[in-house]
């Protein structure tokens, strides 16, 4: 199979330019793994940061080389918890969602890259700021928390942007990124790889619901909406410019639009989300995924996932590009 061969790739080792999303509470360690042994770069999703959750997955990710992802602003409430994942040697931490100025240099000094994620030229500038090694530009397209910027015209702009400001960072695209279209389009644009989400999300390995699954097959790409209420349900107090996209279902059309209502149910509609999302039921709780879902039709290991994804882009690059289905 003819391979692509970029920047990250060679900075980081990698076969293909793909990079596991670290979503929180689906991208554990076996998926982290999976990607990895694929070829491509594989981040648990460290999330909110629950320690013992952190250590359960990356033993689950056995010897795979891999990184780890966190909210920002969340890791700023319990920072103790990045030493013991630094103690690890991840290949890379992600940062999203809040300033990483004051964790950048315990993480270059634990040898790991530092990835900032990124939803405008703001933040690209304070990731520079800060000494990010890569900077992902996340479109609004994305499953799960983000901003406002469609994928098709930030990336370019962060390109010119790093190529006039710092040509050493490397750049990856996320937000709709979900099949070899999508990675030849990314790396024309002037990314150097990709960073996928709701593709993987949909793996057999993901740490998903079966009935969340399910849901995502049956969903298209105007299956989903930008909205807060998964973070009042969860009393997580988000901040501001931040939305997540999730699928539309009975608890988005009971709540969004109503926010001021929930808050004021939350003594009832807590323990009812707790509940729906434990017994992964895909109408009362909130389903993470993003635009993509209209190109995704069948739960698939995540290394089948990587080595198409890779391949498709590599002949679509090949032939010039050109429209149709792959």
């Amino acid at each position: 199979m003819t391979t692509i061969t970029t920047r990250l790739t060679r900075d980081f080792g990698l076969k293909h330019p793909i990079v596991l999303a670290p979503m929180g509470f689906a991208a554990g360690g076996r998926l982290a793994a999976a990607v990895s042994r694929a070829g491509g770069l594989g981040l648990i999703g460290g999330g909110y940061g629950d320690p013992a959750w952190l250590d359960e997955q990356f033993e689950a990710a056995g010897d795979a080389r891999i990184g780890v992802g966190f909210i920002t602003w969340a890791l700023q409430k319990t920072p103790a918890v990045l030493g013991p994942v630094l103690a690890r040697r991840p290949a890379a931490v992600m940062l999203s969602f809040g300033d990483p100025h004051p964790f950048a240099d315990d993480i270059h000094r634990a040898g790991a890259r530092l990835i900032c994620q990124c939803q405008n030229l703001a933040h690209v500038g304070d990731a520079l700021d800060a000494g990010a090694d890569v900077i992902v530009a996340q479109g609004a397209e994305a499953g799960g928390h983000g901003a406002l910027r469609g994928t098709l015209s930030l990336v370019p702009e962060v390109a010119d942007c790093l190529a006039a400001r710092a040509p050493g960072v490397l750049l990856l695209a996320a937000g709709g990124i979900a099949d070899g279209r999508g990675l030849a389009a990314a790396l024309m644009l002037g990314a150097d790889g990709v960073l996928v989400g709701t593709r993987l999300w949909a793996a057999d390995e993901a740490l998903v619901k079966p009935r969340h699954h399910e849901a995502i097959l049956h969903s298209d790409g105007d299956a989903t909406l930008r909205t807060t209420v998964p973070d009042i349900a969860r009393q997580l107090a988000w901040p501001a410019g931040f939305t997540a996209r999730i699928k539309r279902n009975r608890f988005t059309d009971r709540w969004h639009g109503r926010e001021d209502e929930l808050r004021r149910n939350l003594e009832a509609e807590v323990p009812r989300y707790r509940q729906a999302f434990l017994e992964g039921d895909p109408e009362d709780t909130a389903v993470w995924f993003g635009e993509a879902a209209g190109i995704i039709h069948a739960i698939e290991p995540a290394g089948v996932i990587v080595e198409r994804m890779a391949a498709e882009a590599a002949r679509r690059l090949a032939s010039g590009g050109g429209g149709g289905h792959v």
